[in-house]
């Protein structure tokens, strides 16, 4: 990544080392930019999200609440949330994901608070690593803490101040065990727009002086009032101000208005409500979604400007700005619920107190500050001279992308201006955690010997390997008396011929690594790992490989039938991924970024091969005309057949240059040598020999059972 040396070594934290960074720095310094390069080129298996649904849009991931599954209560640390409702519980493809991912993207991290992203370590821990910060996730924390703060109810801070000092990110309590990176981008890219970035930073910096004030105060146009189709939007301190303009303008529109009430029940405070109680809309009003589209079509979400075509009676009609497509827009429920924490059972209970029903929108023509964060406007009208929180004036500012397109309201004080201090006790302090050259290198050292250690651990495989095994032990020994006893003599071997081996091996790798200044082309070492892939890679093949290959099972009880096959798809995958990686280096020695790709495209190659073969298997479920597979013994009973078709793969693999499993699988091999099919219909019901199969093998494979049948006097019966 060809770039100015601070975007150098940001990429090269990210991508050589496994410690947190946050990104930080001022407006037009390329934030955004690091962060689509990043998800361009990167090896590593990231996931992108964001505390709103503008940041993330714009930053082209997932809400944070939506991706973590977390409700929207506080968290306690050492806690659970208790509620009957089934959306926090996982699937099993999101624990695959979460386990499988290198690195968690925040976006927009000034707005996230620090009880958030302890609930965020919370879940990782539960399915990845529980004694590691968020569960050995190496995070990626971008944003600008000049900008607006978190939000934090008076009731909910009641909570959270016994556990939290400040609810910004920077607060939470995982964070503070780790030992994070801090890069702050000062090159501005933006150059067409120097003049008003310079602007913009000093207000940033609360470096303000009359100068400043009277530069930015020339863009006060006392009376202003922009034509209709130039395009303006008021970006306000306070609500009022904004319903105030938006009312003008409405009544500026043709048509007939129409209001639509909210439904409120129970206990539900007036300075609580998330939306208008009395929505009036007419068609051609300019409106904000203030929810994100919970459906399965993510038509809007919190942020987007959109345009009502019609309001009539119960019906409205909207697009979103710049849309072709409409939709009918449907009422939306909000609670309001008290929180409280069980002491004895750790337990943060929900009690909802009120709900109130009403459409998602509201008038935008004007718009609060707080709604504006994250948006960019081409003109917008800014009255910020009532400014009352930490960088509100800043974020209003920065909406524009032009100093000409920025028109002020009010003229700008010093006053207006309001900087956090806790914040710049914290800025002041991110200058000690920007790493040297001497510190990176280290950094570097640990992620690189990390990463062998990735290479040749096999906790997880050792785990997955002994639940089948348990499973044969407690469930299958009567049905499966000789794959057991192949189960008990693999695992015996794999014990000591892999498992202890690995962790002896660690030693000598180890010294080599550590005794090495330059180990990423060291010859000894790299000989040595090479050596060490090579016997892991045979071994694994041949103790327990091959034995997952033979291996059938088939069982009335779903229950147990389902728990199997979980076990044996995770043992598989994790052997595929350790195969393929072993092979890599041992053909090509060990380098962290071509690991980290080929460990990359493996998982690929697997997400997409489970999604073709679900696809394949819903369609063949929904096909009548599909025969009845039959089960197939594990023991080779026609060794000679066996072994004939075993050479006849072969030279379809010569012949293709196709792997063995794409010509024809072990077990189907099996199946085809123990029930000796002579037909084609046969033939489609042995297992994992689909119709595509037998159409394209069919023919040959019948031809060599019909011979092996005749040369031997076979009477099937």
């Amino acid at each position: 990544m060809q770039t100015n040396p601070e975007i150098e070594l940001a990429w090269q934290c990210i991508e050589k080392t496994g410690s947190h960074l946050f990104l930080t720095g001022k407006a037009g310094t390329g934030k955004t930019t690091f962060l689509r390069k990043l998800k361009e080129l990167s090896p590593k298996r990231m996931i992108v999200v964001a505390p709103t649904g503008i940041a993330a849009i714009n930053a082209g991931g997932v809400t944070i609440h939506s991706f973590f599954q977390l409700p929207f209560a506080p968290y306690i640390p050492e806690t659970t949330f208790n509620t009957g409702k089934t959306v926090y519980k996982f699937g099993k493809d999101k624990i695959k994901i979460i386990r499988s991912i290198d690195l968690l993207v925040i976006d927009e991290i000034s707005m996230v608070r620090a009880d958030l992203l302890d609930a965020v370590d919370s879940v990782l821990r539960r399915y990845r690593d529980r004694h590691k910060p968020f569960g050995g996730v190496q995070l990626l924390l971008i944003g600008d803490l000049q900008q607006l703060a978190p939000v934090v109810k008076d009731e909910e801070w009641t909570l959270l101040s016994k556990y939290y000092t400040t609810p910004y990110f920077f607060g939470s309590l995982a964070l503070k065990e780790t030992t994070f990176i801090t890069i702050q981008l000062e090159h501005v890219y933006r150059q067409s727009d120097t003049k008003f970035l310079t602007l913009l930073n000093r207000i940033r910096t609360n470096d303000i002086d009359q100068g400043l004030l009277a530069e930015l105060n020339q863009r006060y146009i006392p009376g202003f009032q922009p034509k209709d189709d130039e395009g303006y939007i008021t970006l306000t301190t306070h609500n009022y101000q904004a319903q105030r303009i938006n009312d003008r303008y409405l009544s500026l529109l043709p048509g007939r208005s129409v209001t639509y009430k909210a439904e409120i029940s129970g206990s539900f405070p007036e300075t609580a409500y998330p939306a208008d109680v009395d929505l009036t809309l007419k068609p051609g009003a300019q409106i904000m979604f203030i929810k994100n589209d919970l459906s399965n079509e993510k038509r809007y979400y919190n942020g987007k400007i959109g345009e009502v075509l019609s309001a009539n009676g119960d019906q409205i009609r909207v697009r979103g700005k710049g849309e072709s497509h409409d939709f009918l827009l449907e009422k939306e429920e909000w609670t309001n619920s008290k929180y409280t924490l069980n002491e004895q059972s750790k337990e943060i209970v929900e009690e909802v107190e009120g709900t109130f029903k009403q459409y998602p929108v509201k008038l935008a023509w004007a718009i609060t500050i707080h709604k504006s964060q994250g948006l960019t406007f081409e003109r917008a009208i800014i009255d910020a001279s009532m400014s009352f929180t930490h960088g509100q004036t800043y974020v209003a500012l920065s909406r524009c992308k032009t100093l000409e397109g920025m028109v002020l309201g009010q003229p700008l004080t010093k006053d207006a201006v309001i900087c956090d201090e806790t914040v710049n006790t914290f800025t002041q302090n991110m200058e000690k955690t920007v790493p040297d050259k001497n510190q990176l290198n280290k950094l570097m050292k640990a992620y690189c010997y990390d990463l062998v250690c990735e290479q040749f651990d096999y906790s997880f495989i050792t785990r997955r390997f002994s639940e089948i095994k348990r499973l044969f032990d407690e469930h299958f020994y009567k049905l499966y008396p000789k794959q057991l006893e192949k189960y008990k003599e693999h695992y015996q071997r794999y014990t000591e011929e892999i498992e202890k081996i690995s962790s002896r091996f660690q030693m000598q790798y180890s010294t080599l690594i550590d005794g090495s200044d330059d180990y990423g082309t060291d010859e000894k070492l790299q000989e040595r790992i090479k050596a060490g892939a090579k016997y892991f890679l045979d071994k694994t093949k041949e103790i327990v490989h091959s034995l997952l290959r033979e291996t059938v099972v088939d069982t009335d009880n779903k229950e147990l039938g389902k728990k199997f096959t979980e076990s044996y798809d995770a043992l598989y995958e994790l052997l595929i991924v350790k195969m393929g990686t072993l092979e890599h280096t041992f053909s090509q020695g060990f380098n962290v970024t071509s690991y980290q790709k080929k460990k990359a495209y493996i998982l690929l190659s697997i997400a997409d091969k489970t999604k073709t073969n679900s696809k394949k298997q819903k369609k063949k479920s929904q096909s009548q005309s599909q025969p009845e597979k039959v089960t197939v013994s594990a023991d080779i009973l026609h060794p000679e057949l066996y072994a004939r078709l075993v050479r006849w793969r072969k030279a379809q693999i010569v012949r293709t240059n196709l792997p063995a499993y794409v010509i024809l699988q072990q077990k189907a091999l099996m199946g085809v040598t123990n029930l000796l099919p002579l037909t084609e219909d046969e033939l489609e019901r042995i297992p994992y020999l689909g119709k595509k199969g037998v159409e394209k093998y069919g023919e040959a494979l019948i031809a060599i059972v019909a011979g092996y049948v005749k040369e031997y006097s076979i009477q099937k019966s």
